[in-house]
């Protein structure tokens, strides 16, 4: 049990290992896009038990009048302009350490790599002990697709971290103008549909420029940020008002097109404009960050980024598993999410979520967090600045 001396001491460790010119607003920026993901899938995403079976729903199939909530919490854009920032310091201190590309790499990899092939390992024993137990098909595929969707977010940041030299020498308007031209063929000339998937790779590699065009000090002064925020929120609401875009920033079931799988022309200028809000908030933020205890709660998400990506769906699956179990189904967990009756059940829901999140971060964080603090050790920082080193301390 931690008390509240052990927590404060913990705190002051987190602050005082920390370098005075660390910028503590990026490492916010990326706690807030991995809560946005998170938050967001257990509001939209709904497993309905139905007939024996489980198939996903979404609320906002049934209540359009929640499609805000997908402008607030699709928060993928930011993570790649972060990611892109972190990656281009980490290769420039590299580079300033001697150390080659080969072995950067590996390294950046080997963090990304070890919690997956835990998701992967779990879920595979769980997969045959399902089919064993007599699990239908088609609910084994309703929750196995929950798990593994995440991964394709992880292969692109993946190929997009492996061509950070070449990405960092890129202007954002190249990518920009292959979104562009691929919807044009998709949308406005009747161009065959798997065209849409080179947006995967082009759509993301934008805030991803963005964020390695901010790491050679490109994004500096508000004007920049501003022009992001209106230009592109400008432009989401012309595609989406006058060209027939979804206004929905995240997939919805049923829906003739999904801004985001593969990512639309609407979904690269929405992200343009979360880029400008990101980059209005690093002076607030840095103000907040000041104090010790913000700091060390934003440190230690960052911490464990990859292991509550990976396995928030897992907890959400959990819990209703266990409700299915214990007598559903239950209000908010298993049922149809076609009222605002729905919507005040799942709110209700989330604390559990977030304890059954809390029991598997417990179990898989030391396969992010690697030797050092399997050894008791815990890092507090990641290196994203040139020419300096990555600060740890033992809690």
């Amino acid at each position: 049990m931690i008390t509240s001396s052990r927590l404060r001491g913990l705190v002051r460790r987190i602050d005082t290992a920390t370098p005075p010119d660390r910028d503590r607003a990026v490492d916010a920026l990326r706690a807030l896009a991995i809560g946005g993901v998170v938050l967001g899938h257990w509001l939209v995403t709904a497993l309905v038990a139905d007939s024996g079976t489980l198939h996903t729903a979404s609320p906002l199939q049934h209540l359009a009048q929640l499609t805000p909530v997908s402008w607030l919490l699709q928060t993928l854009a930011v993570f790649f302009l972060v990611g892109g920032k972190v990656a281009a310091d980490s290769y420039a201190a590299a580079r300033t350490r001697g150390t080659t590309y080969g072995q950067w790499f590996g390294a950046r990899m080997a963090r990304l790599c070890r919690p997956v092939a835990a998701v992967l390992v779990v879920w595979t024993v769980a997969a045959g002990a399902m089919l064993a137990a007599g699990t239908g098909l088609e609910t084994l595929h309703t929750l196995l697709k929950l798990v593994l969707s995440p991964l394709w977010f992880l292969l692109v940041f993946a190929g997009l971290t492996a061509a950070t030299p070449l990405v960092a020498r890129l202007h954002p308007l190249w990518p920009l103008a292959v979104v562009l031209h691929v919807d044009l063929v998709r949308f406005a000339l009747g161009g065959p549909g798997w065209l849409g998937w080179i947006n995967v790779a082009a759509g993301w590699l934008v805030p991803y420029c963005l964020g390695t065009a901010w790491a050679r000090g490109a994004l500096r002064g508000r004007g920049t940020a501003v022009v992001l925020l209106a230009g592109g929120a400008a432009a989401t609401a012309a595609l989406v008002l006058c060209a027939g875009y979804p206004a929905a920033m995240v997939g919805v079931p049923g829906a003739a097109v999904s801004n985001l799988n593969p990512p639309t022309l609407a979904a690269v200028t929405f992200g343009l404009a979360q880029c400008g809000a990101a980059l209005l908030l690093l002076g607030p933020l840095r103000r907040l960050l000041a104090r010790p205890g913000a700091w060390a709660a934003v440190a230690l998400v960052n911490l464990s980024a990859m292991t509550i990506f990976l396995w928030h769906q897992s907890a959400m699956m959990a819990v209703t598993a266990t409700g299915l179990l214990a007598g559903g189904p239950l209000p908010g967990l298993h049922t149809v999410p076609d009222s605002p009756a729905w919507i005040l059940a799942r709110l209700a829901w989330l604390p559990v979520f977030a304890a059954a999140l809390l029991v598997c971060w417990a179990a898989f964080r030391t396969y992010e967090q690697g030797r050092r603090e399997r050894r008791g050790g815990t890092r507090v920082v990641c290196e994203h600045r040139p020419g300096r080193r990555t600060v740890t301390h033992r809690a």
